[in-house]
Parts: C-alpha cells; structure tokens; sequence
C-alpha cells in the first residue's frame, strides 16, 4: 500500500476534539474494510466502536455501497417538498415494519440532532393542534445527550456541553441521571437499583404543572455520557407517569436502535412504547448521513385532521429530508441486517462480552465496568487535578495498538460492529487489559 499524502491540518475546525493536542499527535483512517480501519501508515486498527456507534454491518459492506453507487448513477437528488422520489416512500414502509408496536409514520432529517429538534417540535406542536398550547416545556435527564441542536442542548444534561451556551431553551427541566457506584458498579446488564428515580418526574410535574409539559426526552440507554444502563423497571415508571399525566414520551435511540442491544430497538429489548423514537447512525450504516423520527399511531392522524385543507400541516423539514443516496443507503443497510441475521448475532456473543467486559475488574483505575448487548463502559478513576487526563491517554495507547476506543472523560465505551467475532472480541479485551496494566 503507498503511503498517503496527509494534507495540512491547520484549518479544518474538528468537532468535539482538542484540536490543539489532536494536531500534535494525530491519528489519521484512510481506509476501512469489515472490522478494521487503516490508519496513514498502514498499521490495521481494530474498531472497538463501530466509528462512531454507528457503522453496525462493518465497513464498506459491499451490498450498501453497491446501492449507493447504483443511486447516485440514476437519481443525485430529488426535492421532497412538495414533490417527490420512490425512496423515501419504500424506506418508510421498511421501516415501519421494522420497529414492532404502533408506529407508523417516518419524518426525515439528516442526523441525529435534528431528529431531536423535529421530534421535540413535533411534541410541542401536537400538543397545539389538541388545543393544549400551553404545553411548551421539555424534559430531559442529566447527563443525557441529544445533540447539538438549540433544543438537543437544552434537554441534555453533559454541562461540558452547555457552558459555553447556557440554556437555550426555556422552561426546560432535567430529571437526575441514574448512576451511582455506591449501589450500581459493576452491575451485569441492567441494574437492580434505581428504578425509584424515575419517580422525580412527578416531583417536576408538581413543580412545573402538568398541563404545562410536552415531552419527556431519554436516551434508554445514554451511550455518549459513559454507557449508563437504565435500573430494572426504571423506564416503566416513566411510561407509566407519562401517560398518568399526557406527558409525550421520546426515546432517543440514534445509538441503542439496530442492533446495539440485540433488537430492533430498545424500545422492543426493554418492551416499551414510547411516542417518538429518533433514528439515525445505523440507519445507513453511516455510509450517508441521514435521520429519522418515528411516530406513534394516532400522532401523524391529530395533525391531518387539525390542519385546514390544502394547507401544510407541519412545516418544518430540511432540504435533503429523504435524500436518494441516504434512502438507498438504509433500504440496503436493513436487508444487511435481516440477510446477515446481524441482531441474533449479538444475541449469540452477548454473554462473552459482558464476561470479557468483567474480567477487567480489579485492574489498575478501573472503578466501574458496565455493559447491555454490544455496548460497554469501562470507567476509570481521574488523575487528581487532570479529569479527562487518564482516559485521552488510554485513547492514544490503545490506537498506538492497534485498537480503536473512545473516550468520554475517563470513561472507556466500547460498541463495536455487530459483524465482530469472539476471537476479535478477545483481541479488543486483551489489548484494552494490557493498555490498563500499563497505564499511570
């Protein structure tokens, strides 16, 4: 393989990177196939989390990039306002079909946050047309992450990601995250402690009024905050309270939907319905940018009846909502799933990861270790006086490695293609441990 030539760095702005260390020391893929990446000097690089969560069938499978090509040779782009292509109409009913319960309509975006911003207009704007318009405030969850949008901001709970805005939106409101190493470190899968936090949603409903709230707004399961599981019976309270109070509830499930956990959604995992479920990542296995909002039946209806004839009923959508390079990309993607049998497969390893996850324990700074289906959180103690310090470190010496990790303050999240092996599954625990025993 010839070296490639590795352009200037200067003045590319990277999203949520130091880029002032990032550009000292950087860590360049320039090819990816399967399990691996190739970095810029030809080392193959492990990938222990699926790029970012969402490369789920592996790299440049040969299926969704033959779909693509074959698209952007008939249809580059087609409008779908006011007008239309057959993609995002056959994408939509897959789509339906795929996620079991009440669902059955599809609103596209281009990414996960603004799947959080339509879905959190939706919820506001439903209540409006059902009269109740007095319903504009949002619920989110402390260290809850819904993307970067004015509303995905002001509904996530990570303050390293707000400082620098504040509070975007009024009137929005948090409910307390539920981690705690007193009771829950080193739980197996979901932990036994916790449930009763849910029931701080009533404690906001007494302070806020329930006629004033639209939504509540939980990722089922956080990924980008360190991997928190929710407690046993934890989401069913939510649902319950939700629906004593006409509250909607929105899973955001950019991460935990196809496959991660071993299903469809974790709405179908945990066998719960909620109203909204935001969609994007695996959806084309990150070959094209693209997301999603299902909604719940009788949602899509409220808004048909409410809005005069002839008028539109939502306006609200984005210029390349549907795109034919996205459509194809994810039509392609979910006959990747369903061919390659790729959720039965994290079915089938499950219990390998988790006792690969748990046999850290015990390893110089591992204070927590956690894990559901194909996700991990492997959270280390910080330096004194360096939060952050000891996880960049483990970050750069795995890739130094051989293996791809990433890194939310000294917290490890693991979340690799759902193609891995076990023998692949040992490589990236093997390597981690030793990365571990090493590390200051």
């Amino acid at each position: 393989m010839v070296s490639p030539v590795v352009p200037p760095l200067d003045a590319f702005w990277m999203p949520f990177t130091n880029n002032r260390q990032f550009k000292t020391q950087p860590r360049l893929l320039v090819a990816a196939r399967g399990m691996y990446y190739t970095s810029t000097d030809g080392r193959q690089i492990l990938d222990g989390t699926a790029g970012l969560w969402c490369v789920n069938a592996g790299h440049c499978h040969p299926k969704i990039v033959e779909a693509v090509q074959r698209q952007v040779a008939e249809l580059d782009f087609a409008p779908t306002f006011r007008m239309g292509h057959p993609g995002p109409f056959a994408l939509a009913e897959r789509l339906v079909q795929f996620f079991p319960g009440e669902f059955d309509h599809v609103f596209y975006s281009n990414s996960g946050s603004e799947a959080v911003e339509t879905a959190l207009k939706m919820a506001i704007a439903y209540h409006q047309i059902r009269g109740d318009s007095q319903r504009t405030q949002l619920i989110g969850r402390m260290r809850g992450y819904h993307g970067v949008g004015f509303g995905g901001i002001s509904v996530g709970g990570i303050p390293a990601n707000r400082q620098l805005f504040g509070q975007l939106l009024p009137g929005s409101d948090h409910l307390p995250h539920t981690h705690d190493l007193a009771h829950n470190a080193f739980s197996r899968g979901q932990p036994a402690w916790g449930a009763h936090l849910a029931d701080e949603l009533e404690a906001l409903v007494a302070r806020h009024g329930a006629d004033m709230l639209a939504a509540v707004i939980v990722e089922p399961v956080a990924g980008s905050t360190g991997v928190l599981i929710p407690p046993v019976g934890y989401l069913e309270r939510l649902r319950a309270i939700c629906d004593r109070h006409g509250i909607l509830l929105i899973f955001d499930e950019v991460i935990t939907a196809f496959g991660r956990l071993g299903a469809s959604s974790a709405s179908e995992y945990f066998g719960i319905q909620p109203d909204l479920i935001t969609l994007a990542k695996g959806l084309t296995n990150a070959t094209v940018p693209m997301g999603a909002v299902l909604t719940r039946r009788g949602i899509y209806d409220a808004f048909m009846t409410a809005a005069a004839e002839g008028s539109i009923e939502l306006p609200h959508g984005y210029t390349y909502s549907g795109h034919p390079l996205a459509c194809a990309a994810a039509i392609a993607t979910l006959a990747v799933y369903e061919e390659e049998g790729l959720f039965a497969r994290v079915r089938d390893f499950a219990l390998h990861w988790q006792e690969r996850v748990h046999a850290l324990r015990g390893l110089p700074h591992v204070v927590d270790l956690r894990n559901l289906g194909a996700i991990a959180g492997i959270e280390l103690a910080p330096r004194p006086e360096q939060p952050g310090a000891r996880g960049s470190d483990c970050l750069q010496r795995c890739f130094e490695r051989g293996l791809l990790v990433r890194v939310t303050g000294d917290i490890v999240a693991l979340s690799p293609p759902l193609i891995i092996s076990r023998d692949e599954i040992d490589q990236l625990f093997d390597t981690l441990a030793d990365v571990l025993r090493l590390l200051p």
